[in-house]
């Protein structure tokens, strides 16, 4: 049996579809790399909302997709930009959803770090503003008890004149965190507004500016997470930290050979694509514990073609392939979005999405995921 998918050029292309899912059992936590998925949140399809209207989000389904992250050894970073933070989730959706995972973590056992930024500001602001901002959700997170990471803040880069105001804004931040916390820079192809971070859209003194904020206060720095796309700056940054400092790639396009390492170093993982590759991460990362680096990249590097594929310009909108595959694989009814964000990507681009995830064995049963994309296509007028 056959299905016949769109290639974008007018023409269709008849794919069969794998018969059994990629074998990947719960398990316990990973031990030689520390691996956040950067999780998506599930959109409630029965409330009636527009896309500039607050997000509705079905709890239910959400928490347990992060149950099913959990159960396979990985930490979940909440509230990132996978969940639509700053395209369809606000800051009080946010607040609770980071509230309700971080109990849910507490009550299995599962390893969580929140987003904290300040997209609680909603049109120009001064840099005393900024800092409010962050100090209000930073107080949040560590109230949940979960670790906090300090995302990148479109509000900063608007208000900021130069690399001193970071300096000194995510200076004010470090001294007052009562735990060490995890620096994200985030790149403008995931969030244009955050062209010129750290006071330079010349990455080499951006990047000296973020080095210098973590040397002048490495104990309240556990990490860093780059998602610059560029795995030699990542590598270069990475070479540069601080001991006991750790890199978290946000790498979507090169996280194999980042995770795996060098002789020098590597990097451990906070990803958005490993909420649709959870199960398969997981397991990559557990050959890797046995000190088989070959057999890990064996696993993990055929999935780099999904990811890039994913994550293809516009960045922003991977988080509509995040879904669409969280739809096929049986983690939620429906394909409906916060802000109606599934409207964001093609039809071939799904297409596409669909043949690669299920070469790879990513849907728990391919018959389900089968049926759902001949509906998709049928909704499209493509008829079997």
């Amino acid at each position: 049996m056959t299905i016949q998918l769109p290639t974008g050029n007018g023409e269709f292309k008849a794919y069969e579809p794998r018969t059994e899912p990629f074998a990947a059992t719960p398990g316990t936590p990973l031990t030689s790399r520390t691996v956040f998925s950067a999780a998506h949140v599930v959109a409630d399809p029965f409330a009636d909302t527009t896309p500039d209207s607050p997000a509705a989000v079905d709890w239910d389904a959400t928490l347990a997709f992060r149950r099913h992250l959990w159960s396979h050894g990985l930490g979940v970073a909440e509230a990132m930009d996978t969940a639509q933070r700053g395209m369809g989730l606000d800051w009080a959706g946010a607040a609770e959803l980071i509230r309700r995972s971080a109990a849910e973590a507490k009550s299995v056992g599962g390893l969580i770090a929140c987003g904290v930024g300040t997209d609680q500001l909603t049109g120009p602001a001064t840099l005393a503003e900024v800092r409010a901002a962050y100090e209000e959700q930073l107080a949040l997170v560590e109230e949940s008890g979960a670790q906090a990471i300090l995302m990148a803040s479109r509000a900063l880069a608007a208000a900021a004149q130069g690399p001193e105001d970071y300096l000194e804004v995510y200076g004010h931040l470090l001294r007052q965190a009562t735990e060490p916390v995890i620096l994200h820079w985030l790149g403008p192809m995931f969030d244009p507004a955050l062209e010129g971070y750290w006071g330079s859209s010349d990455l080499d003194a951006a990047t000296d500016t973020f080095l210098e904020v973590i040397a002048a206060h490495p104990d309240k720095v556990d990490g860093i997470k780059v998602s610059l796309l560029e795995a030699r700056r990542e590598i270069d940054i990475r070479r540069r930290l601080p001991q006991g400092v750790r890199c978290f790639t946000g790498d979507d396009f090169n996280y194999p050979e980042l995770i795996a390492g060098d002789e020098q170093g590597f990097s451990h993982a906070l990803l958005g694509i490993f909420d649709p590759l959870g199960p398969l991460a997981a397991e990559a990362v557990r050959v890797l514990d046995t000190g088989d680096a070959k057999g890990f990249r064996e696993l993990l590097d055929p999935t780099v073609e999904l990811s890039r594929h994913l994550f293809q310009a516009p960045t922003r909108f991977y988080k509509t392939g995040v879904v669409f595959l969280a739809w096929l694989a049986g983690h939620q009814s429906h394909f409906t979005m916060v802000g109606g964000l599934q409207s964001a990507r093609s039809l071939p681009h799904f297409a596409r999405a669909y043949e690669l995830a299920d070469g790879l064995g990513l849907f728990p049963d391919p018959k389900l995921a089968e049926e759902r994309m001949k509906t998709l296509l049928s909704l499209y007028g493509v008829n079997q």
